[in-house]
């Protein structure tokens, strides 16, 4: 992909629009954190370590905003203001508590905003390339696990519009196909807001790899009849004990995987886990606006007057999970563990 999804120049946060994506190729400048919260919370950027990186460079936005103010005070209002902006996808506290940690440090040494301003921004700039080098880490696992020749379907948007780097379930795709591998992907086209027909398709597309969008309905007779080798799919939000917080519809899926014995992967970074929770139960989820699902732009898509209800993300049991590919490996059950274990590695 040409356009990066998240870029950062001296006083604007830079985001690849993704509400206007496929028609419109079109960058979002935030130049300030309000109007940042206001990208996060519309989807302009979405995908869990793209909200991280983007809540990154937001902290770096606010001190280079506050340089002349109450600098400290300032930015670690607009850190818990970040902080709020969506609440299941765990990368976005996971990257600010980074940068307060550091913001405390600089404080600590008596640094002045100009210099604090260079420290933080460093710091941003390593959780930026880390997500990068992750991605390709994870995409090297994950592509062992396919055949040569492969057809798998996948849900939401994964790629590299849901990363800084190649993506998640998506980079697993990319990276197979570097790897001299045949893909198909069958792209759920994920209802309400279509991430998997308008994003992912889009991004396959451009990467000359074959796809077909799919009704999110239609999973489980594709499954029957089309030969699919693997699911794969990413993550807001992994619970200790391995059960997965993802964009509504997941759960569902992997349900029909296991009906039709078919292996179903989630690909997620180790900023996606949550060992503070010990099972899905606890994962917080998203309600947005039941416009959502009765309306499509200014299309009408149910009676007036009737409600909605539109949870962002559902809880995908551990128990129909074959895998979670990290930039560590493939972790499989008991997945507490094996995760506990691999998260004091990574430490």
């Amino acid at each position: 992909m040409t356009t990066p999804t998240v870029q950062y120049e001296p006083g604007c946060v830079r985001l690849l629009d993704q509400t206007r994506l496929p028609a419109v190729e079109e960058i979002l400048d935030c130049h300030s954190i309000d109007a940042l919260v206001d990208a996060i919370r519309r989807l302009v950027v979405r995908g869990a370590p793209a909200i991280g990186v983007a809540a990154a460079w937001g902290v770096v936005l606010s001190a280079h905003l506050n340089r002349d103010g109450d600098f400290f005070a300032a930015v670690q209002k607009d850190i818990a203001t970040l902080r709020a902006a969506r609440p299941t996808a765990v990368n976005l506290g996971w990257a600010l508590d980074r940068l307060g940690v550091e913001l405390d440090a600089i404080k600590q040494q008596g640094v002045d905003p100009e210099r604090a301003l260079v420290y933080l921004t460093e710091a941003a700039e390593k959780i930026h390339q880390e997500d990068i080098e992750l991605c390709e880490r994870m995409g090297r696992y994950g592509a062992e696990l396919l055949p040569d020749e492969a057809t798998i379907i996948t849900h939401c948007n994964t790629g590299a519009l849901a990363t800084a780097g190649i993506g998640t379930a998506l980079g697993v795709v990319f990276a197979a196909v570097e790897a001299g591998k045949r893909v198909k992907v069958f792209a759920d086209e994920t209802r309400p807001l279509l991430q998997g027909a308008r994003l992912t398709a889009w991004e396959l597309q451009r990467a000359g790899i074959e796809v077909e969008v799919i009704c999110d309905g239609a999973a489980g007779w594709t499954l029957h009849t089309q030969h699919i080798d693997a699911v794969f799919v990413g993550s807001d939000r992994i619970a200790a004990n391995g059960d997965v917080a993802n964009k509504i519809g997941t759960y569902p899926l992997a349900v029909l995987a296991r009906r039709h014995g078919v292996p179903f992967y989630v690909v997620a970074p180790y900023s996606t886990l949550d060992l503070s929770l010990a099972s899905g139960a606890e994962i917080p989820i998203e309600l947005r606006d039941p416009a959502e699902v009765t309306r499509f732009g200014d299309l009408a898509t149910a009676p007036e007057g009737v409600g909605a209800f539109n949870p962002a993300f559902d809880v995908t049991p551990a128990e129909l999970v074959t895998g979670i590919v990290t930039e560590k490996g493939v972790f499989r059950a008991p997945f507490e563990e094996g995760l506990r274990g691999g998260y004091a590695a990574a430490d």
